[in-house]
């Protein structure tokens, strides 16, 4: 009977966040979440922890529980755990990881949907960071990012042609434990045949991830045009019951 109570309040938030039930993406906490659901705050700690190894919803610790925004926009997103490691980063072809090539490195205002993704507020401003990624001159990998400037203030070009995840690690000692990724093939576009040496009738495999620092601060917004030999990735996925 225990086992079927938690289920049912997990089912039954996860029906409340694809309803759009909770506006500003903050879940009420677990003090309040036992008494609207009249059970114990262990079933509920016990719902909401399998919803975060769903990739459905993450704590930000000293702020609460929050929606996980790629789940909103594609709920086929996955979840990969790493340590400091991002995905271009774990990519390697006969054992070598890529080369980098900095296509543009900028300072803009986050966009909303930006702002949204990395619960930032309008006036912030983000790091803009594209980089195309090779084996051997051979291009695989048009990364385009997105980070706070305030997380990084001192980055530069020269840091971001290496891992900016090892900066963040030597600099502020934190690390990047947690992405949510979704993946998708799609037609080739003009600026994807250019870099990555496709014909027109050739598709990119298209990678777009939301990764976390430990503390469970949102750390950048990524989309990564991948060529379809390469797309062939492994993650270990904790799948619930269901």
């Amino acid at each position: 009977m225990p086992d079927l109570v938690y289920r049912n309040v997990m089912h039954d938030i996860k029906k409340r966040i694809r309803g759009g039930e909770f506006t500003t993406k903050k879940l009420p906490d677990e003090r309040s979440l036992s008494e609207s659901y009249q059970v114990s705050r262990s079933t509920i700690k016990r719902a909401m922890g399998v919803l975060v190894d769903q990739g459905i919803i993450f704590k930000k610790r000293g702020s609460g529980t929050f929606i996980n925004p790629l789940y909103l926009k594609d709920q086929s997103a996955f979840r990969y755990e790493g340590r400091n490691l991002g995905i271009t980063d774990s990519f390697q072809v006969n054992g070598e990881q890529p080369q980098s090539r900095l296509l543009d490195y900028r300072v803009v205002p986050a966009s909303p949907e930006i702002q949204q993704e990395l619960f930032l507020n309008d006036a912030e401003f983000v790091y803009r960071i594209k980089r195309l990624r090779l084996f051997d001159d051979q291009p695989v990998i048009i990364e385009t990012g997105y980070i706070p400037i305030k997380i990084l203030p001192a980055l530069t070009p020269a840091v971001v042609q290496s891992s900016i995840f090892n900066y963040l690690q030597e600099t502020q000692d934190q690390s990047v434990t947690k992405s949510f990724l979704s993946i998708r093939a799609q037609p080739s576009s003009h600026e994807d045949q250019q870099l990555l040496n496709l014909t027109e009738v050739e598709p990119v495999g298209v990678m777009e991830g939301i990764f976390f620092m430990d503390d469970g601060t949102p750390f950048e917004v990524s989309n990564m045009h991948l060529h379809y030999k390469y797309l062939k990735y492994g993650t270990f996925v904790n799948l619930d019951e269901d």
